[in-house]
């Protein structure tokens, strides 16, 4: 689609498929990686006084909080993921929601889930 100025406004149904398919195949591998966190967890919590060959309680509970950080940030990412998907299926994927420019194509194949182009991000760095 354009308009007046012969400026794209948004990506074709083509381009918005093959976005799809990263981003799908990114929220596969997230959702393993998901899953394997949980049941690391899982498995520490079921049974508390298993201890690894040579750590100590400190150890043992410095890496469940890496695991809860590390899931954390899995889910918050997964949350990303799906909503870049919601946004190709309304069309209005790689729209910067600030400037309303298009997202380049390089930036949405690094960082599939991005809102904003690269000028919007630097300006809220500054």
């Amino acid at each position: 689609m354009s308009d007046e100025k012969n400026t794209i406004v948004r990506y074709s149904d083509e381009e918005l498929g093959e976005f799809k398919g990263i981003i799908t195949k990114k929220l596969r591998r997230a959702e393993e990686d998901l899953e394997f966190y949980m049941s690391q967890l899982k498995e520490g919590a079921d049974n508390p006084d298993a201890k690894v060959k040579g750590l100590d309680d400190s150890i043992g509970m410095v890496e469940t909080e890496r695991l809860q950080t590390l899931a954390s940030r899995q889910q918050k990412y997964i949350k990303h993921l799906k909503n870049a998907l919601i946004r190709i299926e309304n069309k209005v994927y790689g729209v910067c929601r600030e400037t309303g420019k298009l997202i380049s194509k390089e930036r949405l194949k690094a960082v599939p889930h991005a809102t904003l182009c690269i000028d919007a991000k630097k300006s809220r760095s500054k």
